[in-house]
């Protein structure tokens, strides 16, 4: 199962890349939440801070694909992003996972638990 934390971070990082600017605090209807996050994308950088991990998720995009790293679980993320549609794979815990942003609603779902989360920034 990937950690609703992490799943929040994936949508705040696949909002920013497929609406073109820098990550924030999005809200997480599973966790009925704001999750705050804030970051930065520049080019072929994105970066974002997790204030609730207090860590750093970031990486390259190398046009469609992003090579992420979360420091707080010192752990590897895919992420492809082509148009509306997004597809990864988290590998901390082995776990695929896929999903859509449309404006400013994303949704992500988690192969190893079978389940969506909604969030919207």
């Amino acid at each position: 199962m990937i950690d609703p934390q992490v799943r929040a971070c994936i949508a705040a990082i696949a909002a920013a890349v497929a609406n073109g600017r820098a990550p924030k605090t999005i809200y997480d209807h599973g966790q009925s939440r704001h999750v705050t996050i804030s970051g930065q994308l520049s080019g072929d950088r994105v970066t974002l801070y997790d204030h609730d991990r207090l860590c750093h998720v970031g990486g390259s995009v190398s046009g469609t694909q992003l090579a992420l790293y979360d420091y707080g679980r010192s752990q590897h993320i895919s992420l492809k992003i082509e148009s509306e549609k997004f597809t990864g794979y988290d590998y901390g815990v082995s776990a695929h996972f896929s999903g859509s942003v449309r404006g400013n609603a994303v949704t992500l779902y988690d192969f190893s638990e079978s389940e969506w989360t909604h969030y919207s920034n």
